[in-house]
């Protein structure tokens, strides 16, 4: 029986020049990321319904994907590239923002529940399974960050400083991850990915 690797990485979020710094595009940035380090071109294709480029990555190739048709219908540019390359929910890697995670925090799991995320709901009824990987990528709550704000207005709005940079790093430090998925093994993966980040010491720390 033949290793499952991940042979489609899915970053989501939401397309057009007023989105692009925005939460809810955490996952754009990672797939943006990893296109730069595999110098992978992500162009317009009309029949997936987004950004694509394939990528040569360890002993095989690899699809990046963002789709373009807003996040609440990102199944649609998912299954259809998934249908054309034959490609299995156990193969798709998704990377999206996560509420129930602080900024610079991460997690990788199979599986489960969208928990709300439109853009995962659409993924999953798009595909009839919830068996794909998802990567987390943590930008907190705003209730959870102290602030007055409806989620629906949160993920539209730009992280605060410090909360950039620690999405920055967090993205950077999952990127390592990727050596283990290409090459199926999810284990090292997740210790990698859910591995939490180590506090920076504040000025009062130093001086201590």
């Amino acid at each position: 029986m033949s290793q499952t690797v991940i042979r489609l990485v899915v970053g989501l979020g939401n397309p057009g020049a007023e989105y692009v710094d925005t939460r809810h595009n955490a996952g754009f940035w990672w797939v943006d990321a990893l296109a730069h380090d595999l110098k992978c071109e992500l162009r317009p294709e009309t029949k997936f319904h987004g950004q694509a480029g394939k990528a040569r990555s360890g002993d095989g190739e690899v699809w990046l994907l963002q789709p373009m048709t807003y996040m609440n219908r990102s199944g649609h540019a998912v299954a259809a590239i998934a249908r054309f390359y034959k490609i299995l929910p156990e193969e798709i890697l998704v990377v999206h923002d996560e509420l129930d995670l602080l900024p610079g925090e991460s997690k990788l799991k199979q599986g489960g529940s969208h928990a709300g995320h439109n853009g995962l709901r659409d993924i999953q009824a798009m595909l009839g399974s919830p068996n794909f990987w998802r990567l987390r990528i943590g930008i907190g709550h705003p209730r959870t960050l102290g602030l007055n704000q409806p989620v629906a207005d949160f993920v539209l709005h730009r992280p605060r400083q410090p909360e950039q940079p620690q999405i920055d790093d967090a993205i950077a430090r999952t990127l390592n991850a990727w050596k283990w998925l290409s090459q199926g093994d999810f284990a090292k993966a997740t210790m990698t990915i859910n591995t939490k980040p180590k506090s920076k010491p504040t000025t009062a720390d130093k001086s201590a």
